[in-house]
């Protein structure tokens, strides 16, 4: 990850701007990733009224879904996603600090009960072949309890995956005062 992003960022009255413009929620726009995403305000719109849905209007069990975005930061190494959500993954949803590290080598935790195994598993085959194998589906149905959680799974992963891509192909920087890789700068093999 450069300094410099392969797309400019507005500045921060600008991204204020085109936020209220589209009704996003203001904190958005003081995050780097927006401030790229709102020079087309209608994907930055689309983007943001998937996150937020997914994020705080969903079934999926909060702590589960960070667990699979920062499985998601970590293994595809995008250090603006892992960055983003270290924080808020434990202070919002739940997780502990020693359970996002071990999401490094998930399968070696003894951290992760079924369920968590069953979605890291989702992440992990959906990175590496694209889709979830027909036995990991059916164990991510019958442990999260239904067809709108196991949706909210596969929402997650793609969108997720999707802002992983997106940081990283356009080199989003990470904003001022920020640390890489929380907690111990230790970057992902992927990175």
């Amino acid at each position: 990850m450069s300094e410099t992003p392969r797309l400019p960022l507005l500045s921060l009255e600008d991204a204020a701007k085109a936020a209220q413009e589209m009704e996003l929620p203001a904190p958005l726009a003081e995050l780097n990733v927006f401030r790229i995403l709102l020079h087309q305000p209608r994907v930055a719109k689309a983007i943001s009224d998937l996150l937020m849905t997914l994020l705080f209007s969903g079934k999926l069990d909060h702590r589960v879904r960070e667990l699979v975005i920062m499985r998601i930061g970590w293994a595809t190494g995008s250090n603006y996603e892992w960055t983003q959500h270290w924080k808020i993954a434990q202070e919002q949803f739940g997780t502990t600090a020693e359970e996002l590290l071990a999401l490094r080598d998930w399968r070696a935790s003894a951290l992760f009960d079924e369920t968590d195994r069953a979605a890291l598993a989702a992440v992990d085959e959906t990175l590496e072949t694209g889709a979830i194998s027909a036995e990991t589906f059916a164990r991510c149905r019958t442990l999260l309890g239904g067809v709108q959680e196991t949706l909210e799974l596969v929402a997650a992963i793609s969108a997720w995956r999707s802002i992983s891509q997106i940081a990283r192909s356009i080199d989003i920087p990470l904003e001022e005062g920020v640390a890489s890789w929380p907690p111990d700068g230790t970057p992902s093999p992927q990175a």
